[in-house]
């Protein structure tokens, strides 16, 4: 991503707020163009298309620093995403800045604090240890994350992302550093109506030599979701999340490991979550590797298992990929994947359904990444 100062954007932006760009000041255009062509066998339907993010989201963002003094800075970030191929929004068509907004302060001793539309705790902590980088399109972790499983509709699924939220960050310290965040209720309207209740994170996580470890805790309140096929509003239910990240370097390969959980609290009698059974906790294990084979080729491999409890709804499934590089901006890349649903399994690559349960899924894709 390339980094421009004092540019035509840095400068309109200065003076709409009504300030002239300081020397200690900058402004940062950036962003990603993905795109991909997928072949998809659907439990036997088979499809071609063309696809946007495969590898990293396709984005623009606007973010800058100015520099306080005395070890202060203000930050900010502004980031859309969208589809490359029909130029539409990302996911949510009403949202611009779907993927971030946000602003804070931070201070070389004391650490960061932010207000926004921010990353949770636990995207952070997991996001060196997954291999495909959580990616929204083609990660088989995020597809076991997002699935629509008529078993846990009620049981809320990590977003990623949470408005509406403070966000504070320590300095790193002996390898440590720790996260604590804090959003209130918000109303969505993709991938479905929903209103979320206020939501509590706290994580750390340590980085020394070849180790990474990290930790975190996520407590979401009750609301609720509009489903079309529902005659009411289905509760969602108060959620904790449970999540672990392990992973270790050896010369070019690094192993990778995280095991999240969720549980959701106990339906009331005669709710629709419990006529329904839409309560069941989960949980996803992923083991992978990420391989530095040459200074322009890295390989991806993953093998995950998604089990909902109390249920015969269990999903493994495992990818591969390859990134080659270019350019220092310019890669193309490849994946294939396929996950095997059991039971009353629906897991399925984030955009596409499965035509019903038990169905399986194989994915191969080509695609190029462009960043600037």
């Amino acid at each position: 991503m390339r980094v421009g100062k004092h540019g035509a954007c840095g400068v309109a932006l200065a003076i709409a707020a009504g300030s002239a760009a300081a020397a200690d000041s900058n402004v940062t255009l950036y962003g990603v163009a993905d795109t991909y062509l997928q072949y998809l066998d659907n439990g036997g339907a088979h499809t071609i298309g063309q696809y946007s993010g495969g590898s990293t989201g396709s984005l623009v963002g606007l973010k800058g620093n100015e520099d306080l003094g005395g070890g202060l800075a203000a930050q900010f970030d502004v980031e859309a995403g969208f589809n490359l191929n029909n130029g539409s929004l990302l996911i949510d068509k009403s949202v611009l800045f779907y993927r971030q907004a946000w602003v804070g302060l931070k201070d070389e001793t004391y650490g960061s604090l932010s207000f926004g539309r921010q990353y949770d705790v636990a995207f952070r902590i997991v996001y060196p240890v997954e291999p495909f980088n959580v990616n929204e399109t083609l990660s088989p972790f995020s597809a076991m994350v997002l699935a629509v499983d008529r078993n846990t509709l009620s049981t809320q699924y990590d977003p990623g992302r949470l408005s509406n939220s403070a966000l504070y960050q320590t300095p790193r310290i002996g390898g440590l550093q720790g996260y604590a965040m804090y959003s209130f209720a918000a109303t969505v309207t993709a991938p479905v109506p929903a209103t979320t209740g206020n939501t509590l994170g706290v994580g750390v996580n340590y980085t020394g030599g070849a180790l990474y470890a990290g930790f975190a805790y996520t407590n979401q309140r009750p609301g609720t979701q509009t489903i079309a096929a529902l005659p009411a509003a289905l509760t969602l239910l108060g959620t904790e999340h449970f999540v672990g990240a392990l992973a270790y370097r050896l010369g070019i390969v690094n192993l990778q490991f995280n095991y999240s959980y969720q549980r959701a609290d106990n339906p009331s009698q005669h709710t629709l979550a419990a006529v329904l059974g839409t309560a069941h906790s989960l949980s996803i294990a992923e083991l992978g590797a990420t391989i530095q084979a040459s200074s322009a080729d890295s390989i991806k491999l993953a093998a995950l298992y998604r089990n909902v409890r109390g249920a015969h709804d269990n999903t493994p499934g495992f990818a591969a990929g390859i990134d080659h590089l270019l350019s220092k901006r310019t890669s193309v890349y490849a994946r294939v994947g396929y996950m095997k649903n059991n039971g009353t399994a629906t897991v399925s690559w984030p955009g596409v359904s499965v035509t019903e349960a038990g169905t399986n899924q194989f994915m191969a894709a080509l695609g190029v990444t462009h960043r600037f």
